[in-house]
């Protein structure tokens, strides 16, 4: 009978921690103004062709902006930048008007998102991107014609986001690894 009543009790902390969870929700995203600065190029967002990105975080009322999903998932992988993310946002380019006006409110959460990589297409500052869409046909339909592969946030190559200038595919045989997470705040005691 105390086996019973142990396991009923585990059972109910779970649900309830599960409850608290689903009540966490990240916050919305934000529509590109034409003040919008890209946080690593301090150029304007919109001066710039191919997916953008915003990083919500829990230490500023205004969103990190990115030229390129590319730089968005680089910040999120260096180690001196803040990690109080709260959300990742990245321009749905199934949804984008063009390439050149990926468009100021067609976000998909980034680890929604399925990236092609390796694309001939380049990003905001003429670098490899990694191109996101919410639907993984329309991902499958611009590598057929765009080429690369479809990567998930998850299976990101680390050294596919933080190389610089080495091509067309962007990856070097000796780095590897994964973007991180959102985090949510912890609160201290």
């Amino acid at each position: 009978m105390r086996r019973i009543l142990a396991l009923a009790l585990i059972c109910l902390v779970l649900a309830a921690c599960d409850q608290e969870q689903a009540s966490v929700t990240q916050p919305p995203p934000h529509y590109i103004t034409p003040d919008a600065i890209g946080y690593f190029c301090g150029m304007n967002v919109e001066e710039h062709p191919g997916p953008k990105g915003q990083i919500i975080l829990a230490t500023r009322s205004d969103p990190v902006w990115f030229s390129s999903a590319r730089d968005a998932l680089a910040f999120t992988l260096l180690p001196e930048e803040p990690k109080d993310i709260q959300a990742i946002y990245v321009s749905d380019m199934g949804k984008a008007p063009s390439w050149d006006k990926p468009g100021a409110a067609n976000w998909v959460e980034a680890h929604r998102a399925f990236f092609v990589i390796g694309s001939r297409l380049k990003g905001g500052m003429g670098a490899d991107e990694a191109v996101p869409f919410s639907d993984r046909s329309t991902a499958k339909k611009f590598a057929s014609e765009q080429g690369g592969r479809i990567v998930s946030f998850g299976d990101m190559p680390r050294n596919y986001i933080l190389a610089a200038g080495t091509g067309a595919t962007g990856l070097l045989p000796e780095a590897s690894g994964r973007a991180a997470a959102p985090q949510t705040p912890v609160s201290k005691p």
